[in-house]
Formats: structure tokens, C-alpha cells, sequence
């Protein structure tokens, strides 16, 4: 039984696909005891989210620009969603102890232990008047870990009563999953999820994504290419390990020769053969997998992972957990963590060398 007293915290976080801000709400003694609340979505300002964009595809600037205006920018979208989260929801800001703001990545490089999220913990702080931790990462990075995936210890709080192994495969722009059997706990980037396949339709049809999976299942994969891409010696590296959203995009050029269906149907497919390569690095085959981030919606992936891995492949609403907000859950979770000097990261799920606490903490003033 958890002696800790619960804490409600507010977890907040844009993705790599920079389709919203994601912000919800747990209650949590930070260790087992999960009670998830009610989640929404907002968008980006429009401007805002195209100079996002157009500054993750130039690493150089991401990296070394000061970028004031527009961190301060990226820090009021999320306040914002936080209130307009407060207001939609009917919580008040008095039964909220903490937030945990992600803010949102522009660039990730743990090799040379540098990873930037773009957001200011004390301006959020101090809009609210509510106890705000960020910088979640930085403290992994620093000491050598890859500083993603960061939602497995949230992961191992839900799964525990789920029969194990089991494995959580998290489809958003980068594919990631967390193997979790009993204290076992692995996790690492698998390789492209959506983003390849978002941006390839973006250019040929002018959508935001393969709607279901419809374009892809209409096509015939290049098993030639596919071979090529699975080829790279990521998939072979041993876990854990991470991914920028950015990491494939030049190899996968190969594409462009194709027509819309089959050069959908081909980077599909190495979704899918990178997610079963995953099964290399993992102690045993899991019993079941259990699909978030919008991935599970692609009707086209989920069958085609059913195919291949010939056991359960359910999105993870099948066991009452909301996939929508999973990871602004998360955050939520790892704020009180944060708060307690508690791990939020370990040697298996980002390589850092001992289990690792993190987020740095800043009082409403």
C-alpha cells in the first residue's frame, strides 16, 4: 500500500509531429498508484507551428539560435492550453500541486549529450501560480543517456496489474516501445513511425496524413527498398537507443520514384519491419502488444503488425488507457517524481549509467 500522499499534477507536451499540445491530468503518489483524468488537444497558432517547422529542418539554427521570441512564443501556446484546459475541464487551478511542461523538442542529439526543448519552466510558473517542473531530459543527456524514450517508468505504473511480458509500441512521428515484464523494464526508439510517411503524403497529396492507412493499403511495398532501409545499422544496435524525427528523412529518398500507393505502401512497411525488429533487443516475445500515439488509428499498420507478430495487437484503449494522453499524463507523473528524487529514467530505457532523477523545479511565485 502507497504511504505517499497523492499529488494532482498537470502534464503538458507537443510531440515531434507538432499536430497540438497535448495537456491532461493524474493523480499520483508518483511511484504505483495512477488515477488518469480527463485529457484535451489544442493547436498550435498556425504561424507559429510553420516556423516550428521550418526551424526543426534547419539542425544547424535548432541547435545554436538563441531563439527568445519564439521560446517565449512556444511558452504562451502552452499556457494557454493549459488554461483553456482548466476552463473546458472545470479544474481549478487550487486543486492542481504541479505541472510538469515538457515543451517542445526542436533538436535532439544525444551523442554529443545536447538535447533542446524549447520552453521556460519559471514563465509557466509563474502565469499559473502553480509549481511548474521542466527540463526533464537535460539530466539524462548530460550524463551520457539517450534522453528518450521518457514515458516507460509511466508505463510500468499502468501495466502493473496487465499479464507481462507485455509491450507498449508508442506510433508517433518515431516509433518507440517499452518491454515490460515484472522490474524488467526496456525501452528504445524503434525507428520512423509516421513522420516519413506524413511528410511523403504531404508532398504528393497535400494531406496531413494517410487517412487509416487507406493510400498505403492500396499500394505494393518495394521489398527492395524496404531490404535497403532495414539495412542500417540502427536496427541492429543494441538497446536502449533513440531517434531525431529527422534521422531517416535522407535515406529514404528512394520514394520518389515511386507512385503515391506504392511509395505509401513502401515506407509503411518499414514501419512495420522496423517495429519487428524491435523483438532482437527484448529477453522474451511479449504476450501482447498494446499500440498508442496515432499510429494505432492506421488500420493499415495495426493489421499488418497482427500479420507479423501472430499475437494480440490492441491499442492500448482495449485495457482502459487513453492513448491520446498517454504522454502529457506522463509528465504529469514524472513532475512528481521530479519532485520526490525519484528516477525518471534507467540504464535500460535510456543508457544513462545509474537510474536517474531529473526535471528542475520552479515555485509559483
Amino acid at each position: 500500500m502507497s504511504q505517499r500522499p497523492l499529488v494532482k499534477a498537470i502534464g503538458v507536451i507537443s510531440g515531434t509531429s507538432m499536430d497540438g499540445i497535448d495537456v491532461s491530468i493524474v493523480e499520483t503518489d508518483g511511484n504505483t498508484v495512477v488515477r488518469p483524468g480527463p485529457g484535451r488537444t489544442f493547436s498550435y497558432p498556425e504561424d507559429l507551428r510553420k516556423t516550428l517547422q521550418a526551424l526543426i529542418a534547419e539542425p544547424a539554427r535548432a541547435q545554436s539560435e538563441p531563439l527568445q521570441d519564439l521560446e517565449q512564443a512556444v511558452t504562451d501556446a502552452h499556457i494557454d492550453a493549459i488554461r483553456r484546459f482548466m476552463t473546458e475541464t472545470g479544474i481549478p487551478a487550487r486543486d492542481v500541486s504541479l505541472i510538469g511542461f515538457h515543451g517542445q523538442t526542436v533538436y535532439h542529439r544525444p551523442e554529443v549529450r545536447y538535447t533542446r526543448q524549447l520552453g521556460l519552466g519559471e514563465r509557466v510558473a509563474s502565469a499559473l501560480g502553480i509549481d511548474t517542473v521542466y527540463r526533464f531530459r537535460h539530466a539524462d543527456v548530460a550524463s551520457g543517456g539517450e534522453g528518450a524514450p521518457f514515458v516507460p517508468l509511466y508505463h510500468r505504473a499502468l501495466a502493473s496489474k496487465l499479464a507481462q511480458p507485455v509491450m507498449i509500441l508508442n506510433l508517433g512521428g518515431v516509433g518507440n516501445v517499452t518491454y515490460i515484464d515484472g522490474d524488467t523494464v526496456i525501452a528504445f526508439d524503434t525507428g520512423p513511425a509516421s513522420a516519413l510517411l506524413d511528410d511523403f503524403v504531404l508532398r504528393r497529396r497535400g494531406l496531413s496524413f494517410d487517412e487509416n492507412g487507406q493510400l498505403a493499403a492500396s499500394g505494393k511495398a518495394d521489398a527492395t527498398l524496404v531490404a535497403e532501409f532495414m539495412s542500417n545499422p540502427f536496427f541492429d544496435r543494441p538497446a536502449p537507443k533513440s531517434l531525431d524525427r529527422q534521422d531517416f528523412h535522407a535515406r529514404a529518398k528512394g520514394v520518389e520514384a515511386l507512385s503515391d500507393a506504392d511509395g505509401a505502401a513502401t515506407l509503411a512497411e518499414f514501419t512495420i519491419q522496423s517495429v519487428i525488429a524491435s523483438l532482437r533487443h527484448v529477453p522474451r516475445a511479449p504476450q501482447r502488444w498494446l499500440v498508442t500515439g496515432g499510429g494505432r488509428r492506421n488500420a493499415h499498420f495495426m493489421k499488418r503488425l497482427h500479420e507479423e507478430l501472430m499475437v494480440a495487437v490492441d491499442p492500448v484503449e482495449a485495457v482502459g488507457w487513453d492513448g491520446d494522453f498517454l504522454e502529457a499524463q506522463a509528465f504529469g507523473y514524472l513532475a512528481v517524481r521530479s519532485t520526490l528524487g525519484l528516477p525518471l529514467s534507467l540504464p535500460t530505457t535510456t543508457g544513462v549509467p545509474h537510474p536517474m532523477p531529473g526535471g528542475e523545479l520552479h515555485r509559483a511565485a
